[in-house]
């Protein structure tokens, strides 16, 4: 989520110090210019400057202010496409392929969270949970395909019965339960991403904004204050970068998404409403993902939102969504709510690739995001590095602008949402 104001999270109420960094100021240069300080930016500049790259880091706001620090925060493989689309996209090798690096991507949030000493608070255990029988025949399918096709250990079926002695409510038909998947502090772990960035020699800027840039190297980085000439330049700004990058603004679809902090439950209380600590999300288009906090309460999101993010609407709108999971929830009074923009693609297939020889990207993550970003700032830097294999994967899959244009694919996308929640009733 990338949002269009600072909000008051659970998240940022309870999170790690962090520097306030200095706004570029001048002329500058690097190897690699880094425009973004959210997961996939600070990934991107950590493992370039492990890689012995000098490397700037631009960012807008602050770090983790936007889409990796205010997320629903589920580390999760794959990406929001699904397999069988993957492999119609490019085929089944590299389908398979894109999955292993996700799979991948899961680690590498554990390892540098361990790596690195940072208080990313990696609870494992994630439940994709049915809501109506066809959701329950696609989920056993799915287990059955991972198992047998993909290998993939650690993922198992729950029938309903188990759901329910899991999860105190009477919602859902079965799960899938993935146990190598998880949750985490996302702001924290962003937060602590930067620190050990800046420890291997990144030099991070706030409040700078990136108004502009060159096509090729000597590629110089346009600011309000200065500017940065690198030989290289990578965007992961995602629906933020604007009119920095016109050619990408009209491959992705700013949606909006809510999340909710309950007050304090108490231990008991909290426990007693997903005994295993899992997240959960079911397997409706507009969906519900919800999770315990560590300090006991319940994190809810959903929603899609096109009216901004009011805090009273948001708290009041995705309440009604809890009580429906959770009726015993009723007299529980809801003390954070902060909203934020998802980027999507037409195909939910992430969109990674180049502008030229010397420009990079990562955007599209889809609202899947958490593992998948620090995974593909790793690829980029093998690319950087002279080893695109991997990268080039993700790059072969094909991606169309949204219809419309700038000015009438808002309406078409309200629309088409309106259609996916009617479909989400059937």
């Amino acid at each position: 989520m990338s949002g269009m104001a600072p909000a008051r999270t659970w998240y940022s109420a309870f999170r790690t110090p962090a520097p306030v960094r200095a706004a570029l100021a001048g002329a500058e240069s690097c190897d690699v210019c880094v425009v973004g300080g959210g997961i996939a930016g600070i990934s991107t500049a950590l493992h370039l400057a492990e890689r012995g790259f000098d490397v700037i880091l631009l960012e807008a706001q602050q770090v983790g202010w936007g889409a990796s620090g205010r997320s629903g925060a589920q580390v999760l493989p794959g990406v929001a496409a699904s397999q069988d689309k993957l492999e119609k996209l490019i085929g089944a090798d590299d389908a398979r392929r894109i999955w292993d690096i996700s799979v991948e991507g899961v680690r590498l949030v554990r390892d540098l969270i361990a790596r690195h000493d940072i208080d990313g608070q990696f609870v494992a255990g994630h439940m994709t949970t049915a809501v109506k029988p066809r959701h329950d025949t696609e989920l056993r399918a799915y287990v059955e395909e991972l198992q047998q096709r993909y290998h993939y250990d650690g993922v198992r079926y729950m029938p309903a019965q188990e759901v329910r002695s899991i999860v105190a409510s009477n919602r859902y038909l079965g799960a899938l339960y993935d146990a190598n998947a998880g949750h985490i502090h996302p702001l924290n772990y962003t937060l602590g991403l930067a620190a050990a960035a800046e420890g291997a020699g990144v030099r991070i800027f706030e409040g700078t904004h990136a108004i502009g840039f060159n096509g090729r190297a000597p590629v110089r980085v346009r600011t309000a204050g200065g500017e940065v000439r690198c030989r290289q330049l990578v965007l992961c700004g995602n629906v933020y970068l604007g009119q920095t990058a016109p050619p990408l603004q009209s491959r992705i679809m700013a949606v909006g998404t809510c999340i909710i902090a309950t007050e304090r439950l108490g231990a008991q209380r909290a426990q007693a409403l997903i005994t295993n600590n899992a997240a959960i999300a079911d397997m409706n288009w507009v969906l519900d993902y919800f999770r315990r906090s560590s300090d006991d309460r319940l994190l809810f999101g959903g929603r899609v939102s096109y009216a901004g993010f009011d805090p009273d609407r948001i708290a009041a709108a995705t309440r009604e969504r809890m009580i429906l999971v959770f009726p015993q929830l009723e007299d529980v009074q809801v003390e954070f709510a902060w909203g934020g923009h998802v980027d999507i693609t037409r195909n939910r297939a992430p969109d990674f690739g180049r502008l030229n020889p010397d420009v990079y990207y990562l955007q599209g993550f889809s609202g899947h995001g958490i593992a998948l970003t620090g995974m593909a700032g790793k690829l980029i830097s093998e690319a950087i590095a002279g080893n695109a294999g991997r990268f080039d994967v993700f790059a072969r899959l094909p991606h169309a602008s949204f219809p419309g244009g700038m000015a009438l694919r808002r309406p078409a996308l309200v629309l088409a949402m309106l259609y996916f929640r009617l479909r989400d009733l059937l």
